[in-house]
């Protein structure tokens, strides 16, 4: 359990990442910042939170495997499945009216939904005037979405999705098996761009169509919402859309009169401006 003298201790631990690495954890949601420097101590019978700062700034390995631990990388593939039909019957026709078009997943994680992406605009015709850019501040997350290799356990579910999503073939053509693990077809990652994003502090690199970040602001405080919302703003070029998580809205935001909701449900806004 954490306590009021390890909660002093995690803000100098908070300090000590960004000043030496540059990831800015400190407006993260406390509860969840605490339960993962938990996890952490645990793994490595730490008893104090102060004892992570030496080898925070002195072991990169060590701060490494810790990223692992504070990124979210829970995710799967045509997660939330009446969401993905709403982006194809209500999104899609918005992008195929451009002769190219860019999508930004931000916090991609591990990229289930941006194979899942590739896959939906392929069926819909859109998938070779689309630049796919899937972004994370965990390479490690990066590099299993660039693989785009998945155990083979997970695809009875992706498969169900896919079907309820309005996916128009089988999910297996999409994919080889090899072992316990699947394939996802290469062609598909023509249009995509993995590149390390960090939210926190990098900015924008690029005018979007339509930007996806979804269940990673209910992980940040109000502050910090709001400034990533409005580097998505930024981002979005006019009528550009913007999906968020199930839990997640622009309601009372400071970006909030800057969009209309598509289908609020499901969390689909256009960009007004």
């Amino acid at each position: 359990m954490i306590n009021e003298l390890d909660n002093y201790e995690l803000g100098l631990l908070l300090d000590a990442i960004e000043h030496r690495w540059g990831y800015d954890f400190r407006d993260y949601a406390r509860t969840s910042i605490q339960r993962r420097v938990r996890n952490v101590m645990t793994r490595h019978q730490i008893q104090y939170v102060s004892e992570l700062i030496p080898r925070v700034l002195h072991e990169p390995v060590f701060f490494q495997d810790m990223v692992r631990d504070f990124s979210i990388t829970v995710t799967e593939m045509f997660r939330d499945p009446n969401v993905w039909k709403k982006i194809v019957t209500e999104i899609f026709p918005r992008l195929g009216t451009y002769p190219y078009f860019k999508i930004w997943h931000a916090a991609c994680a591990t990229g289930e939904e941006v194979w899942s992406m590739a896959i939906l605009l392929k069926e819909a015709g859109l998938l070779e005037r689309a630049t796919i850019y899937a972004t994370d501040f965990n390479d490690i997350a990066l590099d299993k979405a660039k693989k785009g290799s998945y155990p083979i356990k997970n695809m009875q579910v992706a498969h169900q999705n896919y079907l309820k999503a309005g996916g128009q073939c089988s999910l297996i053509d999409y994919y080889d098996v090899l072992g316990n693990k699947v394939i996802f077809d290469k062609n598909l990652a023509r249009r995509i761009v993995w590149a390390n994003h960090n939210l926190t502090t990098d900015r924008v690199f690029g005018e979007m169509n339509f930007i996806l970040c979804r269940n990673a602001l209910i992980y940040f405080t109000p502050t910090l919402q709001n400034q990533v919302l409005s580097l998505f703003t930024e981002s979005l070029s006019h009528s550009g859309c913007l999906c968020l998580g199930s839990k997640e809205t622009l309601n009372f935001t400071s970006v909030q009169k800057e969009y209309e909701a598509i289908c609020e449900r499901e969390k689909l806004w256009y960009k007004t401006t």
